[in-house]
């Protein structure tokens, strides 16, 4: 049993969303938080559960005791236990306001370095936007962030806010989470210890697509940030193979919802397709990046996301394999 126990909190902690495999500054002060937590409600169920399963035991009636037919001593009132019962609630109050306060100081209240990378999302239904303002780069769904050395620091700053309703950003083992709210900033900070891909989830219902408004936030080392930089800052590319699907996506309504650095396409409703190819998912994170799925996707986008606010395109079979082969070379 004590097995089963280990192996399941062990495969819990090591999921890709729990909050017990902290990688992040803010998420190693929320791990230790928790910790306090789950250990004073643990012991409060020890000593509760035992004074009962004591009771129970010790005070339970036994037909063979000359006393059984007899009441027992009646004890109105007990000055030292009804203290306890107060005092004792109100320190363990106290020691979880001062813990919780100091994590929100520690967090929201960081001095920011001159080195922090700054990052506007901006939470659409039911996508994610990222504009990095100093470096010029708009993408969309995969947030790319440079790792942090804990003797360097050197955090990502998001500066939040919604294009239409509530959303509210997660990455467990990064950080707690932050609302985005129309009209309103909000503003939060990560920073990955740890380089790898770090999975989150919209936490604030948001309409039909909320549960597929994933977030991936991609924790480069230097060398592969200042790669991914350095490919992002690239306009597009003439492609005479695929000319053809350009103009199919220049002529219909494509061009009005998403922008396609260097062409005609600045439609800003939907996401930057400027470097679509370079992306490893499609529908925010819900479906692998191939041609199948950007075929199925701009043919009919419910077939993937119920309720997405794209149209379908009503396209032929040829101009969907010439958009489809345009989209995928957009690197």
């Amino acid at each position: 049993m004590g097995r089963f126990l280990n192996f399941g909190f062990f495969a819990w902690s090591n999921a890709p969303t729990s909050i017990f495999a902290p990688a992040g500054t803010p998420a190693h002060e929320i791990y230790g938080l928790s910790m306090l937590v789950l250990g004073i409600v643990g012991a409060i169920f020890l000593v509760v559960t035992g004074l009962l399963l004591f009771v129970l035991i010790r005070y339970r009636h036994r037909k063979s005791s000359p006393d059984a037919a007899r009441e027992p001593t009646q004890i109105y009132g007990s000055n030292q236990i009804e203290l306890s019962w107060t005092v004792i609630p109100v320190l363990l109050v106290v020691i979880l306001f001062l813990a919780t306060a100091r994590v929100i100081f520690t967090t929201e209240h960081a001095p920011e370095p001159a080195n922090a990378l700054q990052v506007t999302v901006i939470g659409h239904q039911f996508w994610w936007e990222y504009r990095y303002p100093t470096l010029g780069i708009v993408t969309a769904n995969e947030l790319h962030i440079p790792i942090s050395d804990p003797d360097h620091p050197k955090p990502t700053y998001l500066t939040m806010s919604s294009a239409d309703t509530d959303h509210s950003f997660w990455v467990p083992r990064l950080a707690g989470k932050t609302d985005l709210i129309p009209n309103k900033v909000n503003v939060m900070w990560i920073d990955s210890h740890t380089p790898g891909l770090y999975l989150g989830q919209c936490a604030q219902y948001c309409g039909t697509q909320h549960a597929k408004m994933l977030i991936r936030v991609y924790a480069d080392t230097p060398a592969q940030f200042a790669a991914w930089v350095a490919g992002q800052q690239k306009k597009a590319v003439e492609n005479p193979a695929t000319q053809a699907g350009e103009a199919v996506f220049q002529h219909n309504a494509c061009i009005s919802c998403h922008t396609v650095a260097g062409t005609v396409a600045t439609g800003r409703f939907g996401p930057d397709l400027t470097h679509l190819a370079s992306r490893d998912t499609i529908a925010s994170g819900a479906v692998p990046f191939n041609a199948a799925n950007i075929r199925a996707f701009v043919d009919n986008p419910a077939h993937f996301k119920p309720g997405a606010l794209m149209p379908p395109m009503h396209l032929n079979d040829q101009d969907l394999d010439r958009v489809t082969s345009y989209l995928t070379s957009l690197k």
